[in-house]
């Protein structure tokens, strides 16, 4: 098994600005980039965290990616905007639209953003940790190239095409529920290769189809839901391409040039994602938000779980990592670290 590295926090944000800067990249770029690639290696979603800094600075060298970007926001109703991401990082325009979001929302309830001519948005729950660090209901989504394949399909169709959600809980960390349609996503089998580790069962097949453990020989993902319901996991993947490809106008699945492999690194890809921020002030109230989510947590948490389990509530596995990680120091896997030049406590990767 290859070993991976324990990189302090801020040596590691670091490090990861550094070569972002040293890509040519705009300060606002690097900001972005920074913290969303941060927030997935705190928490544990290492498959979108600081691995993916590798492959942004190949496609701003190559000329996919706009490393100075000029990011537009246009109001298109009361409650309904779009994002212009300039083909820059897809951080940075998430960002501003999850921001843009919140600020349709205190006006008018709701805040509806769509962001066109973006880039991969890595971890799309960071942007609805955002929009719920604002007080709000967030979510956020986007469409990706096809690398999953549909229920009894032979090849792949959809994205990963994640679905995000977050809420704000007063005193605490927000609700948080960050999942792929897919069985994993495939950065994580590009992980597991770097890695030298197989696959769980189930989640991945070669390009005959069949089900295989082997990073090295998985061509396409299966969808959420296991054999005999990866129905549907392949309709909610549809569902994100209805509110990024389809609603904005921008590529859809089977059309998007990939996005790692011996491919085209200088065309860009017009990605589209989606947002949305509700603001609970203008239901029920804020106040009895808050209250109805303390009184829903606790009382999920206070189930009595199975032997040797525990209950948890999305977020839950997530903030307990990042709370491990401040202290014991974020795993990152050999050929990251060869990059950014970090040197670090070793430990057998899980």
């Amino acid at each position: 098994m290859t070993s991976a590295i324990l990189v302090e926090a801020a040596q590691l944000e670091a490090s990861v600005r550094a070569a972002l800067e040293g890509a040519g990249a705009s300060a606002q770029s690097v900001d972005a980039t920074t913290r969303a690639l941060m927030h997935a290696s705190r928490v544990g979603v290492d498959s979108h965290g600081v691995r993916l800094v590798p492959h942004y600075c190949k496609v701003m060298a190559g000329g996919r990616v706009n490393p100075r970007p000029d990011v537009t926001a246009r109001r298109t109703a009361a409650a309904t905007g779009t994002v212009d991401g300039d083909h820059g990082l897809g951080h940075l325009t998430s960002y501003r639209a999850a921001e843009f979001a919140v600020e349709l929302a205190r006006e008018s309830g709701i805040g509806a953003v769509g962001a066109i001519r973006s880039s991969h948005l890595g971890a799309a729950g960071a942007y609805a940790m955002a929009i719920a660090e604002a007080g709000m209901i967030g979510f956020a989504t986007t469409n990706t190239d096809s690398v999953v394949g549909l229920f009894d399909g032979t090849r792949a169709f959809h994205g990963t095409n994640p679905l995000a959600f977050a809420a704000p809980v007063a005193g605490d960390k927000p609700w948080l529920l960050d999942m792929a349609t897919s069985s994993i996503p495939m950065n994580r089998v590009l992980l597991y290769r770097s890695l030298g580790q197989m696959l769980p069962a189930g989640v991945a097949a070669d390009p005959q189809g069949l089900a295989t453990r082997d990073p090295k020989e998985a061509d396409m993902l299966l969808p959420l839901g296991g054999e005999g319901y990866g129905f549907k996991g392949a309709a909610l993947a549809g569902v994100a391409t209805l509110l990024t490809g389809i609603l904005n106008g921008t590529t859809l699945d089977p059309d998007f040039i990939p996005m790692v492999g011996d491919v085209d690194v200088s065309t860009p890809r017009n990605m589209g994602h989606f947002f949305l921020a509700i603001d609970p002030e203008r239901f029920a109230g804020a106040a009895v938000f808050a209250d109805g989510m303390r009184r829903y947590l606790d009382a999920l948490r206070a189930v009595p779980p199975v032997d040797g389990g525990r209950v948890m509530a999305p977020g839950d596995r997530e903030w307990d990592v990042e709370a491990r990680r401040a202290q014991e120091g974020i795993p990152v896997d050999p050929d990251t670290a060869a990059f950014l030049g970090l040197r670090g406590a070793p430990q057998d990767a899980a």
